[in-house]
């Protein structure tokens, strides 16, 4: 795999570091006004999720990590593993644990392409799309005159996740959700 000077270091860069794949969430270069330029990067594991910070001085390279980010479609999950089927045509599966599913569990829905992220042919992450459509299956009646601007109520949709609705929204209804935050959008 490639090595990266610290001068091709960007957000969104895969790298190895102390045997794990990294992605750089953000890079600063920092010029003291004495002595030496330094890096100091924001990391994210993409193993644990977990995210630090560290500094490498000018010059210094890091492995490029083997990670492919694939879409695929989501089909089922058999109580132990999700199962992916890769969109390409060839209708290779892939099983995802738990653990590399995180917070995208809550937004899983059936024929929605997500992008899972491979390492060593295993799957060690799962990012939903930005926007989501989802059925309510439970939520209080809405009333006549409630408005856009009169409050929220939640709303637990069609994948067990419960966001925050307007009051008129009412239970059958789909809805559009940012999966970034969590918030209702719009009816789909």
């Amino acid at each position: 795999m490639a090595n990266y000077s610290t001068n091709e270091f960007k957000g969104g860069l895969k790298v190895m570091l102390d045997g794990d794949p990294c992605s750089i969430v953000d890079n600063e270069l920092v010029k003291p006004g004495k002595g030496q330029a330094f890096n100091r990067v924001k990391l994210r594991n993409l193993m644990t999720g977990r995210v630090w910070e560290r500094t490498f001085k000018s010059g210094e390279s890091l492995e490029g990590a083997d990670v492919m980010e694939l879409e695929m479609e989501y089909l089922y999950t058999d109580g132990d593993m999700w199962h992916f089927m890769k969109t390409d045509g060839s209708f290779e599966q892939y099983a995802v644990e738990k653990k590399a599913l995180g917070e995208t569990e809550k937004w899983l829905k059936e024929q929605v392409p997500y992008t899972v992220t491979l390492w060593n042919d295993k799957a060690i992450a799962v990012s939903a799309p930005n926007f989501i459509e989802l059925e309510v299956v439970e939520t209080d009646p809405g009333l006549k005159g409630d408005t856009a601007q009169g409050g929220s109520k939640p709303a637990t949709l069609s994948s067990g996740a419960v966001v925050r609705v307007p009051l008129f929204i009412n239970q059958g209804e789909v809805l559009k959700i940012d999966t970034r935050s969590g918030d209702y959008v719009s009816r789909a």
